[in-house]
């Protein structure tokens, strides 16, 4: 009896409260799909009757999860998938999509802050380039760079992490998300262009939410993401 509840608790467009530690999985109400609740985002019902996202999977009252990229939202708000799970007259605001993206934004750039706090961020072109250059004596998780960045200083630094990656025991993801201010303001220094992220529990919170935003954005992955990260407008600059 116990499987079979649980099954169903899945199986419904709303969930009955907070997120309890030991859930892994939830329905998505716009694909009727069951996945793990890190590829999904949950949405309440606030007090003035409106959509708020719960990044935290924290806020009181029935939840309702949608698949965490924009797409699935706006298509779930197109198709008016809350007032149905809710069965109720939910106030969808215009820019619920770009008011999520901004709260997966801020939440993975507070991690990120308090990676550097704890020593975590290495900044600087130098700086950057020696660490993935040491073969796996630095234990570097990530290869950040400014969203704004110039490509040849991109392009330098991702080179030398190819070819140190044969050597390397564990994967290096490449993050290309943030504009070189945001990361200004995330490390409290000037003109960050590249970082390297070592390895540590706050690190790992930034890579987790730095990989939802990126999935939010386009549905890949950071890696893919970096790849395709945009150079209008670089900084024209590949050091610190």
């Amino acid at each position: 009896m116990l499987a079979i509840a649980q099954v169903n608790e899945q199986d419904s467009e709303l969930d009955r409260g907070a997120t309890s530690p030991a859930a892994t999985q939830r329905t998505c109400a716009l694909t009727r799909n069951v996945l793990p609740i890190d590829c999904l985002l949950r949405f309440v019902v606030g007090p003035q009757g409106d959509a708020v996202p719960d990044l935290r999977r924290k806020l009181p009252g029935r939840g309702l999860w949608i698949t965490a990229t924009r797409t699935a939202l706006e298509e779930a708000m197109t198709r008016k998938v809350f007032a149905r799970a809710f069965k109720r007259e939910v106030r969808v605001a215009d820019d619920l999509a770009p008011q999520t993206e901004r709260l997966l934004e801020r939440s993975a750039l507070d991690a990120l802050a308090i990676a550097g706090k704890s020593g975590n961020v290495l900044t600087g072109f130098s700086k950057v380039e020696a660490a993935l250059a040491q073969s796996g004596k630095a234990d570097v998780v990530a290869l950040i760079h400014a969203r704004d960045a110039a490509a040849d200083g991109r392009r330098k630094l991702d080179g030398v992490l190819r070819r140190e990656t044969a050597e390397k025991t564990h994967e290096i993801v490449v993050i290309g998300e943030f504009s070189g201010e945001q990361l200004d303001l995330a490390l409290n220094r000037p003109n960050v262009v590249h970082a390297a992220l070592l390895a540590g529990p706050v690190s790992g919170t930034f890579l987790a939410r730095a990989a939802r935003l990126a999935r939010f954005r386009t549905g890949h992955s950071p890696e893919a993401v970096s790849a395709i990260a945009p150079t209008d407008g670089a900084r024209g600059k590949s050091t610190e």
